[in-house]
């Protein structure tokens, strides 16, 4: 009896920590992950990720069930909360967003309900294929701005949002812009796409036939006359100042074209396209230092300009060695008043 009671508490007993998670830990490691195949999938990786920490929950507000108009005007008088006095400044959002139609209408139209202006707004693929990466350039307040990327953040195809702009980052932007290099009082004739073309020479018989008969008819007119010629008029040049005009045409261009030259390659620039009258010009850099190069270059013409936006990139943090912890804190500066006496 005493070993059928034995036998009775050991099959009830309840299996230990250790028997009852094992099987689960080794049924887990052998499930693959789950695939991306549409924007669900960002939804399922929000509620199980546990680095996504919630907001709080807004305070529950109780409202009388009956209030006079005293009461009424003395709350809105009293208690509406000031306007906010927080500064507008320039914020940067990364956003990691499903590959998938219809994902930057929904992000634009998100912040065109804020009535947000996008300053800049760089959509391009990952490393990973059903993956692509935003960055968008927009001002305003703190808290506006935080209120935006949380609304971001729920909509359904975005994965992650982050704001950038109190970290340490690598931006780069770039810049292609044809400038003129005839000069600045040439600039309003390229705008209008005026380009002087030479007279073309005849090409069929009939068009040199009556060519020369109009010389001779000219010829023979003259030839009736005893009078000179009338002298060129000063807005008709001879061709001996017509020659020079020309040529100071074409030492202004060789000068104004290694003026562009000297200023591109300290700027890191490159020139990527020769025409007869500008350049097409290629920069990388920050958005502060491509527009330092367009002021510069905006005396010689710039007929036309075009940017990609800003792309950022967080730094690594390079943790420092013990020797040079103790360098820094060799190198501070030592308080007297803490040295012995003498």
């Amino acid at each position: 009896m005493l070993s059928l009671r034995l036998r009775g508490a050991l099959r009830a007993r309840p299996p230990t920590v250790a028997s009852a998670v094992t099987p689960f830990v080794r049924h887990n490691s052998t499930i693959p992950p789950k695939p991306i195949e549409d924007s669900t999938s960002a939804l399922d990786y929000k509620s199980v990720s546990q680095r996504r920490t919630r907001p709080p929950p807004l305070p529950s507000s109780y409202l009388p069930q009956s209030r006079t108009a005293e009461e009424a005007v003395t709350n809105i008088l009293y208690n509406t909360p000031p306007p906010s006095t927080q500064p507008y400044k320039k914020h940067v959002l990364n956003c990691l967003v499903q590959n998938e139609p219809g994902v930057l209408s929904r992000v634009s139209g998100c912040l065109a309900a804020r009535g947000v202006n996008i300053d800049s707004l760089v959509v391009c693929r990952t490393e990973i294929r059903d993956l692509s990466r935003m960055c968008i350039v927009l001002g305003g307040q703190d808290s506006v701005v935080e209120q935006i990327r949380r609304q971001l953040e729920d909509l359904v195809p975005v994965w992650a949002v982050l704001d950038y702009t109190a970290t340490p980052t690598i931006s780069r932007e770039l810049l292609l812009a044809k400038v003129s290099i005839l000069g600045p009082e040439y600039v309003q004739d390229q705008l209008s796409g005026f380009e002087e073309q030479p007279e073309a020479a005849p090409t069929d018989g009939d068009a040199a036939l009556l060519q020369k008969e109009a010389i001779l008819a000219q010829t023979f007119e003259q030839s009736g006359t005893t009078s000179l010629p009338a002298p060129p008029s000063a807005s008709e040049p001879d061709a001996h100042s017509k020659a020079k005009s020309l040529s100071e045409v074409l030492r202004n261009r060789h000068i104004y074209f290694a003026a562009i030259r000297a200023i591109t390659d300290q700027f890191g620039g490159k020139i990527v396209d020769i025409a007869e009258n500008s350049v097409i010009v290629e920069l990388s850099g920050k958005s502060s230092r491509v527009d330092a190069f367009l002021g510069l270059m905006r005396p010689f013409g710039v007929l036309e300009s075009a940017r990609t936006g800003l792309m950022v990139m967080p730094r690594t943090p390079v943790t420092a060695t013990p020797d040079e912890e103790l360098a820094v804190s060799t190198s501070e500066a030592v308080d007297a008043s803490l040295l012995p006496p003498g």
